[in-house]
């Protein structure tokens, strides 16, 4: 059975409406009007194996903030739906992710309680079109959203665009890990019985 998550949310700055399947294949079909930020969640699905299709209409005449904040609200909201009860998943996830001479750790843990923690190292205020202040704003909203841990490590890099696509990477490999059935757990992986 595919856990799948199809929601939408409307705003005065902001139209989003997304459908997430955790158990796809990697396929996803996304158009937020920045097309950096559109190539970083199309390599976050295609590495984590998810289906994701993905609209988003945003201000952007004013900036990039509200749209891409928004766009991680609505995202981890749908990581949180389609996770569901969390009866017999790994609850955590971690990945080392190369790319050139970047290298990045992602850890998560789908514990019910939110916390973001990074340690990026940009270099430039811009990517393309996405402002890369945005990149701590999208994760934190993610990590808020889905009710998850989530650190990143930057443990080298140089170079903007490979730090930032090593991170959504990583997230995408450490949920796809988090989010896995082991058949040894009874119900929740916790000793107080939930997360």
């Amino acid at each position: 059975m595919n856990r799948i998550a199809e929601l939408k949310r409307v705003t005065k700055e902001t139209d989003i409406s997304i459908k997430l399947n955790l158990d796809g294949s990697g396929k996803s079909d996304v158009d937020t009007g920045i097309g950096f930020f559109d190539h970083m969640l199309q390599g976050f699905a295609k590495h984590g194996l998810f289906d994701l299709e993905l609209k988003v209409k945003g201000d952007l005449y004013v900036d990039s903030h509200h749209t891409i904040e928004d766009t991680g609200i609505v995202l981890g909201t749908a990581i949180k739906e389609a996770v569901g009860d969390k009866a017999g998943i790994k609850r955590y996830g971690s990945f080392l992710l190369p790319m050139d001479e970047t290298l990045v750790m992602c850890g998560i843990d789908l514990s019910g309680r939110p916390y973001y923690v990074a340690d990026f190292s940009f270099k430039n205020d811009m990517m393309g079109s996405m402002d890369t202040c945005m990149v701590n704003e999208f994760f934190y909203a993610v990590s808020y959203s889905a009710m998850m841990n989530l650190h990143f490590l930057q443990m080298r890099g140089n170079n903007d665009h490979h730090i930032c696509e090593a991170a959504f990477k990583a997230l995408a490999k450490s949920l796809d890990m988090a989010v896995q059935y082991d058949n040894r757990i009874d119900g929740v992986l916790s000793t107080k019985g939930t997360i």
